[in-house]
C-alpha cells in the first residue's frame, strides 16, 4: 500500500517533527510504501488573508530536515513551473494540485525531473479525460501511450480526490477509480474529499467523519494507495482542519484498510 500522510501545510519545524514522530508506526510497516506529505505553500486558498506556508526556500529546508531526522521519502505540491527544478533536489514526489492537473508547462517540467509525478484530478475534471494529463507526463519521459503498465515504469500517478457537487460540496464517484486505474497506478485522498470548498464563510469546511467510509469503500473498490492529511489537533491546524484525521485514529483507520485490501485480495 502506498501511503502520503502529513499535515495539510507546514506550519512550524515543531508542529511538523511531532506530526513525523507520530506517524513511525505506519512509516516502519513493512507492508506500506510510506511518504511523508507536507506543502510549503497553499497557493489556491480561499482567502487573501489565510494562512499559505512559509514558502518555497524556508519550506524545502524544514521538509529536508525531517528527511534527514527521520529517513522519510517526501511529497509536497508544486504551483509554478520554475519551482520544480529547486523541488526536485528535496523530495521523491512532485504533486500536481487538483486545480493545475491541466496545466501543460507545470507537468512538462515536473516530468523532467526525475521524481515521481503525483497528479490530483480536477474536481471539475471528467476521470476517463485525465489520460490526458497522463500522457503529457509519459511522453515527456519517452513513453508512448497511457496504459498503466507505462505510468508505472515512468513514474505517473493519479489521485481522486472527488467531483464539484452543486456549491460547497464534492462527492466521490467510486467508478472514477476503476477508469483510472486503466492508465495509471490510483491513490484515493480520503481527507480532501470529505472537503467542502468555500463553505465556512471564507475558507473551506469539510466533515472528518466520513473519512473512514470513503476509504474503506475504496480499498474494497481496489486501488493503489491512500492520501490521507493529518494533525495532531484538527481543530488548531492553520488549514483544512475540519477534513483531516486526527493522527492516532488515522494509524487504527489504516490496519483496516489493509484488512479490506487483504479480504479482496484473497
Amino acid at each position: 500500500m502506498i501511503l502520503m500522510s502529513g499535515p495539510c501545510v507546514i506550519e512550524s519545524y515543531e508542529a511538523l517533527s511531532a506530526v513525523a514522530q507520530a506517524l513511525k508506526p505506519l512509516a516502519d510497516n513493512p507492508h506500506i510504501d510510506f511518504y511523508f506529505k507536507a506543502s510549503f505553500d497553499k497557493a489556491n486558498r480561499t482567502s487573501l488573508d489565510s494562512y499559505r506556508g512559509p514558502g518555497l526556500e524556508k519550506g524545502l529546508e524544514l521538509l529536508s530536515e525531517i528527511k534527514k531526522q527521520f529517513g522519510y521519502k517526501i511529497i509536497t505540491d508544486i504551483h509554478e513551473s520554475y519551482q520544480a527544478k529547486h523541488i526536485a533536489k528535496v523530495v521523491d514526489v512532485i504533486q500536481i494540485p487538483a486545480f493545475l492537473c491541466r496545466q501543460t508547462d507545470l507537468i512538462v517540467e515536473v516530468a523532467k525531473t526525475e521524481r515521481i509525478v503525483n497528479i490530483k484530478k480536477g474536481q471539475f475534471m471528467n476521470p476517463a479525460d485525465m489520460k490526458h494529463s497522463v500522457l503529457k507526463a509519459i511522453k515527456t519521459r519517452g513513453g508512448t501511450e497511457a496504459t498503466y503498465e507505462q505510468s508505472q515504469k515512468y513514474g505517473i500517478w493519479l489521485t481522486e480526490r472527488g467531483s464539484t457537487f452543486g456549491y460547497g460540496n464534492l462527492v466521490v464517484d467510486m467508478r472514477s477509480l476503476v477508469i483510472m486505474r486503466a492508465f495509471a497506478p490510483v491513490i484515493f485522498d480520503a481527507t480532501h474529499s470529505v472537503q467542502m470548498p468555500g463553505a465556512a464563510g471564507g475558507k473551506s469546511g469539510g466533515d472528518s467523519s466520513f473519512v473512514p467510509y470513503l476509504a474503506k469503500a475504496a480499498a474494497a473498490v481496489g486501488v493503489d494507495g491512500f492520501f490521507m492529511e493529518t494533525h495532531l489537533n484538527p481543530k488548531e491546524a492553520l488549514s483544512d482542519g475540519p477534513n483531516m484525521v486526527q493522527t492516532n485514529t488515522l494509524i487504527s483507520l489504516i490496519r483496516q484498510l489493509q484488512d479490506i485490501e487483504n479480504l479482496s485480495k484473497s
